[in-house]
């Protein structure tokens, strides 16, 4: 037997998972990479209705069940100089959803909670000198996620100044998704 459904079966559900949501960083590199560590270096906000926290690195970002969301950061110094290159860039190079529930918030959480989108448009494909471009992580939150709080850990992949060497940071407080049901 076939369900079917009509348009007022879902009416009060909002526009589904229709709208991406964006949850834009800014972090200070020069103090990042002096201090190397992103503590009072990360300035996170979203575009959900609902979110708290905006303006700081423990954001919570209100979502539903099978929604994108794209993580884009940027350096706080977006200027090109005078040489016309570009300031260091960061990268996020990867979310670490983590297990709270066992009461341990550095605990790797053991479901998976995003479908990650990998090249997903053209900015990190057409990265140059000079070119001003940023970096993101884009991915769906799983259909199967239960509602509820979920906190993660941004892993960063920091340029130094003037050297090829990289700098990997966790951010020191977690911001959060909160699954709404569909």
């Amino acid at each position: 037997m076939t369900q079917s459904y009509a348009a007022e079966d879902f009416s009060g559900r909002g526009q589904l998972n229709s709208v991406q949501l964006n949850v834009v960083t800014l972090i200070d590199m020069e103090k990042a990479a002096a201090q190397e560590s992103l503590e009072g270096c990360l300035y996170m906000m979203d575009n959900s209705i609902g979110g708290v926290g905006q303006g700081t690195d423990h954001l919570e970002t209100v979502c539903k069940q099978g929604q994108v969301i794209n993580w884009i950061i940027r350096p706080i110094d977006m200027h090109r100089r005078p040489d016309g290159s570009w300031p260091p860039m960061p990268k996020i190079n990867n979310l670490v959803f983590l297990d709270i529930e066992k009461g341990d918030e550095d605990d790797v959480a053991e479901r998976r909670m995003m479908t990650e989108l990998k090249i997903y448009g053209a900015p990190d494909r057409m990265r140059h000198k000079y070119t001003a471009v940023y970096y993101y992580w884009a991915g769906a939150v799983m259909s199967t996620a239960h509602p509820g709080l979920y906190r993660y850990r941004f892993v960063l992949e920091l340029e130094k100044e003037h050297s090829t060497e990289k700098l990997y940071l966790n951010s020191p407080r977690y911001p959060a998704l909160r699954v709404l049901p569909v």
